[in-house]
């Protein structure tokens, strides 16, 4: 491997890599893996730690509302903070961080002490999880091992869920619900260590922005908003007062930040990021495809469970086929289809790959086998995830300036957050009404009704979901350019007029 050299050289202004990349790769990956497995873990622990803090399935979904209010509502913030103070600390202050809310929620001995947990688990997480991807944006300069880096994080952000729920279903069934939060301590000192000792010190040779203290207020109240105002409407449905209280000023508080940013003069996220046709196609990519993936692992595992009586410990196996189909996607997408055919090709492929799998998924009925009917289109979703997360997520982040890579790369972290949370609240909203409808017009309500009600109350999720999907392709096939036509991704370096930083 290369000598450790200043980023950048005298006589170019093209990035030079250093030494250590590929174990900066592997600290970044297991940190983004403990991040996004975070979320499934606990929810398969849910029905554990109420059974021993006695709470209501009222206040059940708090535990998983406090980690997603606070996480998306920060994310720009924290992305924004790798920027200014430097992006090896915050990393290690967020990996310890998120590691001591993680041992606060594992020793939770009442609810109010577990929402508060998940809460600053949520901070912490936003502070971690767009700086990862930050450090790997500006690690890897050489196209081609930028590509493999993306593949590996693409990988890692799409079946980080379903290891969730392998990990979360052994850990319940044969440990202790606490250790589904107490996990997160062993792979953050792993991780702190490895980035201690790996991760390079960029120092600025220029002064240091100031924070956009108006547009962090804003975009985060604006986050926060969106996110509690969806989670409402899945709890208290869409005729709630307080729904579209909320989203409605989600949108009034979006609106005041955009015309903020467009004359602050230090801005949290200069609008030119965004207005990129190719990175705002990239972000628009992942919202989707977060919000039609929520259909899967969601109903996945509510079918397999509760239809075909599956245990937890088994429905986590039952998603590795999957996985393994998701890092192959990644690998060959990034490596040999991306820089031959562009995000304009791979993405509206993965999006149509969605829509085929989300499609075999509607024909699930109460005497499908798992190999049979579950199997193939579980593969078809992995394949699909494969190609549209790590080449969204490379294009993303290419080429913008290297003193604004945190907030872009915060804005990928929010765009899934975004998009999960509408696959949340529309989906089991869709899925609960069509329950409805089924058992209101199949009375007397027997347990053979009840059963029958769930299963068509998935089929409706999964046909919305290939909805999105199918939007999504459509979308993405328009806003992404050509090859050739201002985007090469295998010819691509970072911004030339990034600013200048040294590795020491």
């Amino acid at each position: 491997m290369s000598k450790t050299i200043p980023a950048s050289s005298p006589a170019t202004s093209t990035p030079v890599p250093h030494s250590r990349r590929w174990w900066t790769l592997s600290v970044v990956a297991l940190a983004q893996l403990m991040v996004v497995l975070d979320s499934t873990v606990v929810n398969i622990a849910l029905p554990s730690a109420q059974a021993d803090l006695g709470f209501s399935n009222g206040d059940r979904q708090w535990i998983v509302t406090a980690y997603s209010l606070a996480f998306a509502s920060l994310l720009l913030l924290g992305g924004r903070l790798s920027d200014l103070i430097g992006r090896k600390r915050t990393f290690i202050i967020g990996l310890i961080g998120f590691a001591i809310a993680s041992a606060l929620g594992g020793a939770a001995d009442s609810f109010g002490w577990l929402v508060a947990a998940r809460a600053l688990q949520g901070a912490f997480g936003a502070l971690l999880a767009p700086t990862a991807l930050a450090v790997l944006t500006t690690t890897f300069t050489i196209p081609k091992e930028r590509a493999r880096a993306f593949g590996v994080f693409g990988a890692i952000a799409g079946a980080g869920g379903a290891v969730g729920l392998l990990l979360g279903g052994f850990l319940t069934e044969y440990f202790d619900w606490r250790w589904n939060l107490y996990i997160n301590v062993v792979i953050a000192v792993v991780a702190v260590i490895g980035a201690a000792i790996f991760v390079d010190t960029l120092k600025r040779t220029g002064p240091r922005p100031k924070l956009d203290i108006p547009g962090t207020l804003l975009v985060s109240a604006a986050l926060f908003g969106l996110v509690y105002g969806f989670s409402n409407a899945e709890t208290d449905g869409w005729d709630s007062p307080l729904t579209w209280g909320m989203l409605g000023s989600a949108v009034v508080l979006l609106v005041a930040f955009v015309l903020w940013q467009r004359k602050a003069a230090h801005p949290l996220l200069p609008l030119s990021i965004v207005l990129d046709r190719n990175r705002g196609a990239a972000y628009l990519s992942v919202m989707i495809a977060g919000a039609g993936m929520f259909g899967i692992f969601l109903f996945v595992t509510y079918y397999l469970q509760t239809s075909l009586g599956f245990t937890p410990m088994q429905t986590g196996f039952s998603f590795l086929p999957m996985i393994a189909m998701l890092v192959l996607a990644a690998q060959l997408s990034t490596n040999i289809f991306v820089p031959r055919f562009g995000p304009k090709i791979m993405v509206p492929f993965g999006m149509a790959l969605g829509m085929i799998g989300m499609i075999l998924l509607t024909n699930l009925n109460l005497e499908s086998t798992y190999a049979a009917n579950v199997l193939p289109p579980l593969l078809i979703l992995g394949f699909a995830m494969g190609s549209i997360m790590p080449a969204s997520m490379q294009t993303a982040t290419l080429g913008v300036d290297r003193q604004f890579a945190g907030v872009a790369s915060a804005m990928v972290n929010t765009s899934q957050q975004v998009g999960g949370s509408i696959g949340t609240a529309l989906l089991n909203t869709l899925a609960a009404t069509a329950a409805a409808d089924y058992v209101a017009s199949h009375l007397p309500a027997t347990a053979e009704v009840a059963a029958q009600a769930a299963v068509t109350s998935y089929a409706t999720a999964y046909w919305w979901g290939a909805g999105f999907f199918a939007v999504g392709g459509i979308i993405a096939a328009l806003l992404f350019r050509r090859m050739g036509h201002g985007l090469s991704l295998a010819n691509a370096h970072l911004s030339e007029d990034a600013e200048p930083v040294v590795a020491h």
